[in-house]
C-alpha cells in the first residue's frame, strides 16, 4: 500500500461522514414541526428516504466519473454549460446559508429552555439566533482546524445524552398517544404524507457529501456508492425511529408548541432533572453543526468566487484558511433573513426556513440528474446513467411539487434574479 492510499479513508469512515453531515438540526426540531400534521408523517420519512437513496445513487455515479469534485460546476459545466454551472453552485451556496438559519433556530430553541428568558417571545428567539450566528462567525475566523475541533467536541458531547433517550425511551412509549395523534391535520393521509416531503427532506441535505469526498476515499468506484447509500439509510432509520418515539410519548398538540422536543420527552421519561441536560446536549450538537455548515458556506462561496460566480471578495482567505470577508457577508445576510422569517413559534419559523432551503438545494440537485441524462464526450451517458438521471429528476420534481406554491415561486425568483445579476456582470 502506498503512503498516498494509506492516508485515504475506507467505506466505514466514509459512511459515517455522510451520515453525520445529515444528522443535524432536523433531528432535534423536525419532530415538533411535523407534529402539526401527526404521526402519519412517519410515512413521509419512509418516502423521503427512498427519494434520498435515488438522489444519492445519482451522485455516487457522478463521483465515479469526476473523482476530484470540488463543486457542482465540475460536472455541470461540461454537460450543460457555464450558466447551468453557475446556477447549480450559487443555488447550493444560497441554500446553505439560508439553511444555517434553521440550525440556529434549533440550537437556540433548546438553549432557551435552560436560560432565564421567555422561550415564547419571538424577539428573544431571534436575538438568540443572531447571537449564535455571530458566535460561530467568530469561531470560524480562527480557521477551519479550530471549527473542526469544536464540531468534533460538539458531536461527542451532544449526541450521547440523545442516544440515551432514543434507546431508553421505548419503555415510556404509549401506543394510544401515537394512535390518537396519527393525523391531526384535517387532510387525508395521502395529502399529509406528500405535503410533508419537503420538510422531511431537509434531514437528507448533505447526501452529496460522499461524491464531494471521493478523492480521499479508497477505491471510490465501489466505496463511494456504498458509503453514500449506507449513510442515507443510517440517517433515515435514525430519523424515523426518533419521529415515532417522540410522537408516542408526548401528544401532538403539546409537541408542536415545544422549542425543545427531545428535552420535553426526556422530562416525561426521567423527570424534570433530565430536561436541562438534554437541552444543553442538543443545543451543543446543533451549535457544532451550525459552525461546521458555516465553514462549508464560506468554503463553497470562496470556490464560487474563484470561478467567477460570486464577487471576488468572497474568495479572499486569511492566512489560517478562513474565508473571513465572505463569511461576514453571509452572517449579515443570515441575520437579516432571521428577521424576515420571524414567526410566533420556533417550529413555524424552522418550517418556513427549511422549505425554502430544500427548494433551492433541490434545484441544484436537479442539475446532477440532467448531467447524467445528457452526458459529455468524455463521459457519455449509457442506459444506467440515463436511468439514474431520470430517477434523480423525478425525485426533484416530487419534492418541488410537494412544496407550497408560494415557496416555489420564491425559489424560482431567487434563481432568476441570481442568474440575471450574473449575466449582467459578465464581461465579454
Amino acid at each position: 500500500m502506498t503512503s498516498s492510499s494509506a492516508r485515504k479513508i475506507g467505506p466505514v469512515l466514509a459512511t459515517f461522514v455522510v451520515a453525520n453531515n445529515m444528522i443535524g438540526s432536523g433531528f432535534f426540531l423536525l419532530p415538533a414541526s411535523l407534529a402539526r400534521s401527526g404521526a402519519v408523517t412517519t410515512l413521509s420519512w419512509l418516502l423521503g428516504t427512498v427519494l434520498a437513496v435515488v438522489l444519492g445513487a445519482a451522485f455516487a455515479r457522478l463521483a465515479r466519473d469526476y473523482p476530484n469534485l470540488e463543486c457542482a460546476d465540475d460536472y455541470v459545466r461540461p454537460a450543460l454549460g457555464r450558466d447551468a454551472g453557475f446556477l447549480a453552485v450559487t443555488l447550493y451556496w444560497i441554500s446553505s446559508w439560508i439553511g444555517n438559519n434553521a440550525i440556529a433556530v434549533a440550537a437556540f430553541g433548546y438553549l432557551v429552555t435552560v436560560l432565564p428568558l421567555s422561550g415564547n417571545d419571538p424577539y428573544v428567539q431571534i436575538g438568540g439566533q443572531i447571537a449564535l450566528i455571530w458566535l460561530m462567525f467568530a469561531i470560524n475566523l480562527l480557521g477551519p482546524k479550530q471549527i473542526a475541533r469544536f464540531q468534533s467536541m460538539a458531536v461527542v458531547l451532544g449526541l450521547l445524552p440523545i442516544a440515551v433517550v432514543l434507546i431508553g425511551g421505548w419503555g415510556s412509549f404509549d401506543t394510544t398517544i401515537y394512535a390518537d395523534g396519527w393525523n391531526v391535520s384535517g387532510q387525508s393521509d395521502a395529502m399529509v404524507v406528500f405535503s410533508s416531503l419537503a420538510p422531511v427532506f431537509w434531514a437528507f441535505i448533505g447526501l452529496e457529501t460522499g461524491a464531494m469526498i471521493a478523492g480521499v476515499v479508497r477505491d471510490p468506484d465501489k466505496n463511494v456508492p456504498r458509503a453514500t447509500l449506507a449513510g442515507i439509510l443510517i440517517a433515515g432509520v435514525i430519523y424515523m425511529t426518533a419521529s415515532v418515539l417522540v410522537l408516542g410519548i408526548v401528544p401532538t398538540a403539546e409537541l408542536a408548541e415545544s422549542s425543545a422536543p427531545f428535552a420535553l420527552v426526556a422530562g416525561r421519561m426521567f423527570g424534570e432533572w433530565a430536561v436541562p441536560l438534554i437541552a444543553i446536549a442538543a443545543a451543543l450538537k446543533a451549535t457544532g453543526t451550525l459552525g461546521g455548515w458555516m465553514l462549508v458556506t464560506g468554503e463553497s462561496g470562496a470556490r464560487a468566487a474563484q470561478r467567477g460566480f460570486l464577487p471576488a471578495i468572497f474568495g479572499r482567505v486569511l492566512p489560517n484558511g478562513s474565508a473571513a470577508w465572505g463569511l461576514f457577508i453571509v452572517a449579515v445576510s443570515m441575520s437579516l433573513f432571521a428577521f424576515l422569517t420571524l414567526a410566533p413559534t420556533v417550529s413555524e419559523q424552522f418550517g418556513t426556513i427549511i422549505e425554502m432551503a430544500v427548494l433551492l438545494v433541490v434545484m441544484a440537485y436537479a442539475a446532477a440528474g440532467l448531467t447524467l441524462m445528457v452526458g459529455t464526450p468524455a463521459h457519455p451517458s449509457g442506459i444506467k446513467e440515463r436511468a439514474l438521471g431520470l430517477g434523480a429528476l423525478i425525485a426533484c420534481a416530487l419534492l418541488i411539487l410537494s412544496s407550497p406554491w408560494i415557496m416555489t415561486v420564491g425559489a424560482v425568483a431567487i434563481a432568476v434574479v441570481a442568474w440575471g445579476a450574473y449575466r449582467l456582470s459578465r464581461r465579454g
